[in-house]
């Protein structure tokens, strides 16, 4: 069927509005001819902002087409790691402007809630000596294009936004975040983690366990915690969350909201979108490891909230991996 004249103009039109934001954000204009260098915006238009800024020599650094696969990391958009960087150039060093490190930092700002800045800065401090030190970026496709990605990486570290680009998928694909708070092994309750309050809350949904759904609930072996794969719709050990009473469900709806506490308004409501179409939480199941239990006190430190296509994985020893990968789909490829 022809393609009619009005879609035609619409599509000029919004080709014309996307170049001149293009051309806005690369002097540091907004639509409205406003300086933007002193407000804030969402994390993907700020990337933008990043993106235009970048000189020929630097892109060929940082900069790769949507469907870039890394001779060592496979499809650089999808890839997940506890300890990795996805480029070379560190952001704290010569190869950014001091203007493009303020703008990867509110990235990150843009990300992650005001009320976390000072939790994730303990942890980036702790293992790698402060934010930019030991952390890469890569910007992954083009800014209007309906494809792009800024990823940020290092270790401990793993966080993306991409507005969307990537279809199906929570946060733009799998993130990691981890601490290790002052000492690879950490002991029982994790003193100065800043993420270990979370294993706390998903105790507490285990504390209403009667001995029945203890049995369910508990398993011997750890999975590896790199299989982060979707498994569909038998997927998982542990107990299903349809055989929790309504005060034990409510209790871990409380749990989710603490684990999604730490991220943007908009990657929170995506990830319960995402849940939503697979069934919701009574499509996952809970479970605890016995293996890696730090100081035998029966309070786990490894856990996995898993369903269709849903991994909230946490590793709690020697310290805190936590692993995340949500999509409304389990047809979704990982690459971890």
């Amino acid at each position: 069927m022809a393609t009619s004249s009005v879609s035609l103009s619409r599509r000029r039109l919004l080709h014309g509005a996307a170049a001149c934001a293009g051309v806005l954000a690369a002097n540091g204009l907004n639509a409205a001819g406003v300086d933007t260098a002193a407000a804030t915006g969402t994390a993907e238009t700020l990337a933008g902002r990043l993106h235009a800024s970048l000189t020929p020599a630097q892109r060929a650094k940082v900069c790769f087409p949507w469907d870039y696969r890394h001779p060592k990391f496979g499809l650089l958009r999808t890839r997940v790691g506890n300890n990795w960087n996805a480029t070379e150039p560190a952001v704290k060093s010569d190869f950014f402007t001091k203007d493009q490190q303020q703008l990867v930092r509110e990235i990150f700002e843009s990300l992650i809630e005001p009320d976390w800045h000072a939790r994730f800065d303990k942890q980036l401090e702790d293992d790698t000596g402060g934010f930019g030190h030991e952390q890469s970026i890569a910007l992954i496709g083009e800014p209007g294009s309906g494809t792009f990605q800024f990823l940020l990486t290092g270790r401990h570290m793993t966080l993306r936004c991409d507005g969307d680009s990537a279809e199906h998928v929570a946060f733009g694909g799998p993130i990691f975040y981890g601490h290790d708070a002052g000492g690879f092994n950490e002991e029982k309750d994790h003193p100065g983690n800043v993420f270990w309050p979370q294993a706390v809350a998903a105790n507490g949904v285990y504390a209403m366990l009667d001995g029945r759904q203890r049995a369910l609930a508990l398993v011997d072996g750890l999975p590896k915690e790199t299989a982060i794969g979707f498994r569909g719709a038998n997927a998982g050990a542990g107990i299903p969350v349809s055989e929790l009473s309504p005060d034990q469900r409510a209790e871990l709806e409380r749990v989710l909201g603490i684990l999604l506490e730490p991220y943007r308004t908009a990657d929170r409501d995506e990830v319960r979108g995402c849940l939503a179409k697979q069934g919701g939480l009574d499509r996952c199941r809970l479970a605890f490891y016995k293996q890696g239990d730090i100081g035998s006190d029966g309070v786990w430190d490894n856990w996995r909230l898993e369903g269709p296509a849903f991994v909230w994985h946490f590793r709690g020893a020697p310290h805190v991996h936590v692993w995340v990968n949500i999509a409304d789909t389990p047809e979704i490829s990982t690459n971890a």
